[in-house]
């Protein structure tokens, strides 16, 4: 195969607009009397793979859409893709493939194909091994993979001895799917006679008899989890498990999911939490390419070894380097009060929000401080960042403010119109959140993490004092999530100016912050905020109640969570150093 493959993205392609199929009419290719690029039967354009060449590289820049994207492939990639979208469509190289009695796990970016590889493992999708229009069977993919474990997974598959049970990553989707209560939904797919275990276990007592239509994400999110594993398998896939799932949740579900694994169990999982991945998987996949275009699946590494890798940006067996720079975590020491300069404070207060109560110790925030928020759903965080954003009403801090909600709205503006402050920041906003590809695009026609990133950008591009961001890594993946608190760490210290980020990523949290602020209480009854503190004093008192101590990781300098009842874990909580012993 061609160590280049040109993709064609339908959606962009505007024949009209260019004036008349522009590509075909500058491609040297065609020019030189070749149908390198040829109108296809739908009025767009597609691509003949065997007859390019580079110099075609020119029609893919000339589209003034976007629409073509010349990509090429890794030297090492020498076989067919396991599955292709199409001709000129979307490109999934290898598999990753399950283990009994391991948990599993893959990690990358957005846009390159973990979720098809999962789909393709459950039986949902038929890969076409490159080919349009054709389907493969299992005995051909045992073929494709001979003398390799995947072998004898597909061989197993093939003879029906693999039962597999799939958590899809929308959970969103459940109310449109299901009517009635959630007890009623379990019970439909029960078949261990679990129900009351799994739900003590995953904490869905409060909400068992509720309409499913009235679930918050959370929940939807872990009575999907329950739906899942409540079915006989011997197979449970899980896509993006912990995503509206605040970290005591995180870390319970990971637990939970780790106990799953078993001599004749094998359980495979997508997450963007590395900190969660690292407690969870014993094994992942790294996953590589360019977003759109194409995926390449890595060998398994060890967990902590293949996400220190992940982080490196590098893979050295395979000799692809697909980031420019590695990701490091260094200790950042706290900044010394004689030296800071205020920005803002607030006196301690009481708030009533119907029957929630909230309360706030005073607290100061300094110039350059980007303080990350902790606390579980429900327990006041997005209030008490409302309140000092004046969106609700008692506490309005008296300089500017600029807030990005949790959640985001869509309408038809484009989204070039609706970044009109942030043209100014190119390179500190633009450029690094990818946002130019999408000015063309209104806001509803934005994923879910397009539309994170251009809020994102559209709140630090306003003139404001003070940045309050509520969960601004959702539907984020994990390059994203990095790459977002250093641009907002970059513009803090840059301009003088200070942020407030609510956010459950562990992870993000200590990539980004300079301080922390600890919410305590009982969800959806009260609420205290506590500090800012330190870093080292607000994780001690966070980590404190989930019961977990962190370590840096002697490579990366990422935080890990130690075993419960290590011998780690027992030294760092005798010393009272949770956080970075």
């Amino acid at each position: 195969m061609a160590k280049r493959i040109m993709i064609v993205r339908k959606e962009k392609c505007n024949p009209q607009g260019c004036g008349g199929y522009l590509c075909m009419r500058v491609s040297p290719s065609n020019r030189a009397g070749k149908d390198a690029i040829v109108k296809s039967a739908d009025g767009k354009v597609e691509v003949n793979e065997e007859v390019i060449s580079d110099v075609d590289r020119i029609a893919a820049n000339k589209c003034p859409f976007g629409a073509l994207m010349m990509v090429n492939l890794p030297e090492a990639l020498e076989e067919d893709p396991i599955h292709r979208y199409g001709k000129n469509g979307f490109a999934l190289f290898q598999l990753p493939i399950p283990i009994f009695g391991k948990v599993v796990g893959i990690v990358g970016r957005n846009g390159i194909g973990k979720s098809t590889a999962l789909q393709i493992i459950a039986g949902l999708l038929k890969p076409n091994l490159g080919q349009a229009d054709k389907e493969s069977t299992y005995k051909e993919l045992a073929t494709r993979y001979r003398g390799s474990e995947a072998q004898a997974f597909f061989d197993k598959l093939d003879k029906g001895e693999i039962k597999v049970a799939y958590k899809p990553q929308q959970v969103d989707l459940i109310p449109r799917q299901f009517e009635g209560t959630v007890r009623e939904l379990l019970e439909q797919v029960d078949e261990t006679n679990r129900l009351e275990e799994l739900a003590a276990l995953l904490d869905l007592d409060k909400f068992l008899d509720r309409d499913v239509k009235h679930l918050s994400g959370g929940e939807l999110q872990r009575a999907a989890i329950a739906a899942t594993v409540l079915k006989k398998a011997n197979l449970y896939l899980f896509d993006e498990p912990t995503s509206y799932l605040d970290i005591k949740q995180r870390i319970k579900v990971s637990r939970f999911i780790r106990s799953i694994a078993g001599e004749g169990t094998a359980v495979m999982v997508i997450e963007h939490d590395l900190i969660i991945l690292d407690a969870m998987t014993d094994l992942v996949h790294l996953m590589y390419g360019q977003a759109g275009a194409f995926g390449v699946v890595s060998h398994p590494h060890t967990t902590k070894a293949g996400i220190n890798t992940y982080l490196s940006g590098y893979l050295r067996e395979e000799n692809v380097r697909f980031r420019d720079k590695p990701i490091m975590f260094e200790k950042r020491p706290p900044t010394k009060e004689a030296h800071a300069e205020k920005l803002t404070s607030w006196e301690g207060f009481e708030h009533e929000l119907g029957d929630f109560h909230l309360s706030a110790a005073a607290g100061r925030i300094n110039k350059h401080d980007v303080i990350g928020i902790l606390g579980e759903n429900g327990i006041g965080k997005t209030s008490f960042v409302k309140l000092l954003a004046g969106e609700e009403r008692g506490q309005a801090l008296d300089l500017r403010v600029s807030y990005k909600p949790q959640y985001l709205e869509k309408n038809d503006d484009l989204v070039v119109t609706y970044l009109h402050d942030a043209s100014r920041y190119e390179q500190q906003l633009i450029a690094p959140l990818e946002l130019k590809e999408l000015f063309q695009k209104t806001l509803n026609q934005l994923s879910g993490g397009e539309l994170q990133r251009v809020a994102i950008a559209a709140c630090l591009a306003k003139e404001a004092d003070l940045y309050l961001l509520d969960e601004p890594s959702a539907y984020l993946d994990v390059e994203q999530r990095l790459l977002v608190s250093k641009v907002i760490g970059d513009l803090m210290a840059a301009q003088g100016k200070s942020a407030l980020i609510v956010d459950h990523d562990l992870l993000f949290i200590d990539y980004l912050s300079t301080g922390l602020l600890v919410f305590e209480g009982e969800p959806a009854v009260t609420g205290r905020a506590e500090g800012p503190f330190t870093m080292e004093q607000g994780m001690n008192a966070f980590l404190d109640g989930l019961q977990i101590t962190f370590r840096r990781d002697e490579e990366s300098g990422r935080p890990r969570v130690n075993k419960l009842g290590s011998q780690k874990d027992r030294e760092q909580k005798g010393n009272g150093k949770l956080y970075y012993c």
